[in-house]
Parts: C-alpha cells; structure tokens; sequence
C-alpha cells in the first residue's frame, strides 16, 4: 500500500522527528553529533532552508525547520542517507540505521512554533539526563541564550525571538522564561517517559559488558557471540531489555531468548 502523501505546511514549517531502527542509538559520542549538524549546515546552504531549533538524543533527535528551495523529503532523505554513510565508514557496520521515513508536523501558528521550540529543548530534561535546558550540549537552547558566530550559521533565531518581542534584548528574557516553563507538551511523541535509566548510565553499564567491543558493532556479531553478550545485559538489575534493544539496535525478542 502507497504511503500517504504528507500534507504541505502552509508556513513552511515543520517540526521533525527521526529515530534509530528499533529504536537503537544512533548517536553514540560527540562525533557522531558533530557530523550530523555538519551535515545539515551543508544542506542549509544548498537549499536555503531555514533551521529554528534542534536536538539531538542518544537514539533520536528533532529538528523544527522552515522547507528550503526543494521538498522537505528530498532534503532529510539526502541528509539520512549521508550520515549513515559515515556511521557505517566510521564502525565498521552496514545496513538501516533509522527507523522507517522521518514523522513530521506542521507548525502553522506563532504559539505553537514557541510550543515546538520549548518542548524541542527540554527533551533532554525530561529525560533526566540534565538539570537544566541549556546545559545539554546538543541542543539549539545554549546557542539562543549565549549567540555562539559559528553555530549561529546554523541557527536562524532572530525569526523566533521576533515572535516574542520586538526590542532584542527583552525578546531574549521572554524566551528564556518561556523556554524554562514547567509544561505538559506533547509534541509528535514523547520518547523520554520510556527510560528507566538515563542512556549515560546505560550506555557505561553496557560499555563494561562489552569488554571493548563497540556498540554500534554488537548487532554484527557471530550470533553465539551476540548472544552471550545479551545474556549478561539481562542479569544487570535494573537494565530493562526495551532499554538494551534500544542501546544495541537489536530485537527484544533476540534479547528474550539469549
């Protein structure tokens, strides 16, 4: 059955929201972070989009963009299949690394493109994994409260300070507050609710299972070898198998009969 056709934003603003393959990491260290936002600069300049926020998890991220000079599809598509070109070249490993095409929203209203913004930002705070929105480093937050020249070629924030207020510096505040606001949104889907550890404390408990295998090459092993490997993870107390398929980019169901 044909996929159905996405239904085109009016203001040409979508927020977006990718994911790993059964729900696995996809980014595993700053590196891999780096190129990703490398590579969505190199497609900002090619297609004049523009770029109101982004954040980028351990096994997904979001991004909240207005479509450039060509559809939207075409450009994630051309983004997608660069990165994992170079997480395979990098870990030696082949095949899917996301989950299916990306999911999308639009955003046609000034209070929601703030919304989007905001739920975009505390991802990694309501995930537990930081105490306060700016102090994840892989989000656009740090970058609207402290302008950063390079990172600022990435980011267009003028367009959504501009919806706060017309005076820079008092648009800034507003932001930050609004930003900061203790809040239920729920935007496209909320992936933090499902984590019984942070995916730092996870990732450090599998690391010392692996005995320096990486990661990302677990799902590539000889299967008695794999094996073994998910039979330990599941005498860890307290490591869940939905957290350690994530983690590994292995079934739950390979997990269950290790």
């Amino acid at each position: 059955m044909p996929r159905k056709a996405r239904v085109k934003s009016g203001s040409g603003i979508y927020h977006i929201m990718l994911r790993g393959a059964n729900r696995q990491e996809i980014f595993h260290d700053d590196e891999d972070c780096q190129t990703f936002l490398d590579l969505l600069h190199k497609n900002k300049l090619k297609t004049n989009m523009m770029i109101y926020g982004w954040c980028l998890m351990s096994n997904h991220l979001h991004l909240l963009i207005r479509e450039g000079d060509e559809d939207l599809s075409i450009t994630m598509k051309r983004i997608g299949v660069s990165f994992v070109y170079c997480y395979n070249q990098k870990y030696g490993t082949c095949g899917h690394l996301f989950q299916d095409r990306f999911k999308s929203e639009n955003v046609e209203n000034d209070l929601y493109l703030l919304t989007v913004v905001r739920y975009i930002h505390q991802n990694p705070l309501k995930a537990g994994m930081v105490k306060r929105v700016d102090e994840w480093r892989w989000s656009s937050c740090q970058y609207y409260y402290n302008a950063d020249k390079d990172v600022m070629k990435l980011l267009d924030s003028e367009f959504i300070l501009g919806k706060v207020s017309g005076d820079h510096i008092l648009a800034k505040a507003k932001f930050r507050e609004f930003n900061e606001t203790v809040n239920q949104d729920q935007c496209l889907e909320d992936l933090g609710s499902e984590r019984k550890f942070t995916d730092e404390e996870a990732r450090k408990v599998i690391k010392e299972l692996l005995n320096g295998i990486e990661i990302a090459q677990v799902k590539s092993l000889p299967r008695n070898e794999r094996s073994e490997i998910l039979k330990k993870t599941k005498g860890v107390k307290g490591l869940s198998q939905r957290q350690v398929a994530r983690i590994l980019g292995v079934s739950r169901t390979l997990i269950s009969k290790a």
